[in-house]
């Protein structure tokens, strides 16, 4: 049977993604423009160490999740299927990738269910566009038996996209998402890969959104990932569109300071691969850290015993660093010293940001 148009965007999506994650890294490296000030007599053992949490009612082990990534071809059942094998392994939680396919081609369920099935106990977030009316979110929240809905904001993607929609009027709609569908699901307001600055998050927050998910730039960059799905190029070069997950948790805190208010739950992600990295989002704020490229590349070229070593390393690692750092928990990561790189506190200073006060509030 031939593909939809949807179902082969969804196969190239996966295609292009892998591609640009083997590209060499960004000639900046933006996790380098945060340093963390580190005690030398850290006075704490591994064993002390603890990152366990409720979200959502469930508990997970680590303040680490599984960010959408796809659903709606038989490649993607494969893939969700592993990786939700290493979410209820771990016991962290996954998100499933856009389930908008699903309101034309049902069938196509098992790519997104295989989820549940494979974790019965875990945290689990379905996903949907803001353009998709209540009835439609809350169905995809009861097929998955979802414990949040992350609602995805791509302007840009569809921007570029070939087959893109252009109209962006989502704000009424995801006020009434909220005041229906949020009254009982967590709702996530989640950029896709291009970050959220602090008009944005204060829109959010106003509209009664309480968690976001930053989701800044990193080299799964759909303009690019679109553009590579187009017959005839866009015209301009838009690689420096967008804030990446570093600024845009600074952007939280200019929120913050100007409103005094804050998400329930910052979830960072975008372009984070290494426990390191991970640790500094923390520290900036962030709740929660989630990797997609990561967990693509590693289910694309390993079996799940493979996979399992390879990521518990990773856990090790990051658990290892809190004790390093002298900290117990994320709490006490946050109590750290912070220094900004000149080109981030410049940054800072010009959207507003009173890094002196605020960096101790994160």
């Amino acid at each position: 049977m031939t593909p939809s148009q949807q179902e082969q965007r969804k196969k190239e999506h996966i295609a292009i993604a892998e591609r640009l994650y083997r590209q060499p890294e960004f000639a900046r490296d933006q996790f380098a423009d945060v340093r963390i000030s580190h005690p030398s007599l850290p006075d704490t053992k591994l064993a002390s160490v603890h990152l366990e949490q409720m979200l959502f009612n469930r508990p997970i082990n680590y303040p680490i999740y599984i960010n959408a990534m796809t659903g709606g071809t038989n490649q993607a059942l494969t893939i969700n299927q592993k990786l939700a094998q290493l979410a209820a392994h771990f016991k962290i939680p996954m998100a499933v990738g856009s389930m908008s396919i699903l309101k034309h081609e049902p069938e196509l369920a098992a790519s997104f269910t295989v989820v549940r099935q494979q974790n019965p106990d875990g945290v689990v977030f379905a996903n949907v566009g803001a353009d998709h009316p209540t009835d439609f979110a809350e169905e995809m929240v009861q097929l998955l038996q979802a414990d949040a809905l992350q609602i995805h904001l791509n302007a840009a993607q569809e921007f570029a996209m070939p087959e893109g929609d252009q109209d962006y009027l989502w704000s009424t709609k995801l006020a009434h998402l909220q005041a229906t569908i949020g009254q009982t699901t967590p709702l996530i307001a989640k950029e896709v890969g291009f970050g959220m600055n602090a008009a944005t998050i204060s829109q959010l927050l106003q509209l009664g959104l309480q968690n976001i998910d930053v989701s800044g730039i990193s080299r799964t960059n759909f303009i690019e990932i679109e553009n590579h799905r187009r017959k005839t190029a866009l015209i301009s070069d838009y690689s420096d569109f967008g804030l990446t997950v570093i600024e845009s948790l600074l952007q939280r805190l200019n929120v913050q300071q100007a409103l005094n208010m804050r998400p329930e739950i910052t979830f960072a992600s975008g372009g984070i691969r290494t426990p390191w990295q991970a640790v500094k989002c923390l520290a900036l704020g962030g709740d929660l850290v989630g990797m997609s490229a990561y967990f693509l590349h590693l289910v694309l070229h390993h079996d799940f015993d493979e996979m399992s070593v390879l990521f518990g390393a990773w856990l090790a690692e990051f658990k290892g660093i809190f004790a390093m750092l002298g900290c117990n928990n994320v709490a006490d990561l946050r109590k750290l010293s912070l220094i900004l790189s000149p080109e981030l506190f410049s940054f800072a200073q010009q959207t507003g940001l009173d890094w002196a006060t605020f960096s101790g509030q994160r």
